[in-house]
């Protein structure tokens, strides 16, 4: 059964990571055996080179079928180029139907990638590398049946 997981998980990163010559940055974060622990605070730096660009940006979930929550409550932290905390945010993102509990995403089996957009036509402030920290703020810890977690920065369409 890990061994279809793990193949499932392989496809998927496939399948997000196709030729998308709007995207600037994306990865992927996988928590380990499923459990998000509160102190897990995965960070991507990414390199912002043009500051007059408008861009997308999104959280990137992977969950199972048995996460017990149609929700999922994110504190998001941005660095600027300066090591300056630019902002820290608290999110509620929903990942199924609050009623029927199907899943809002993307499925293969029992895994569910979601591509859930926090900043939309967004300007950066200055050319540099943001640092982007990601961590989770259920009551529940460890989380569990959450296997990954990213965010991919677009070049947003004019």
């Amino acid at each position: 059964m890990r061994t279809f997981g793990l193949f499932a998980t392989f496809c998927f990163a496939i399948l997000l990571t196709g030729c998308d010559k709007n995207v600037v940055y994306k990865a992927y974060e996988d928590i380990d055996d499923g459990q998000w622990f509160i102190k897990n605070t995965p960070s991507f730096k990414v390199e912002i080179k043009d500051s007059t660009q408008l861009y997308n940006v999104f959280y990137l979930v992977r969950n199972t079928l048995q996460y017990p929550y149609y929700n999922l409550y994110l504190t998001r932290k941005i660095t600027g180029p300066d090591s300056t905390l630019m902002s820290t945010t608290l999110q509620e993102v929903f990942l199924s139907n609050e009623i029927t509990g199907k899943p809002f995403g993307k499925g293969l089996g029992d895994l569910f990638d979601h591509k859930i957009p926090f900043l939309t036509n967004y300007k950066f402030p200055r050319s540099g590398t943001y640092t982007f920290t990601l961590s989770q703020s259920m009551r529940q810890n460890p989380l569990p049946f959450l296997m990954g977690i990213g965010i991919s920065v677009e070049k947003a369409e004019k």
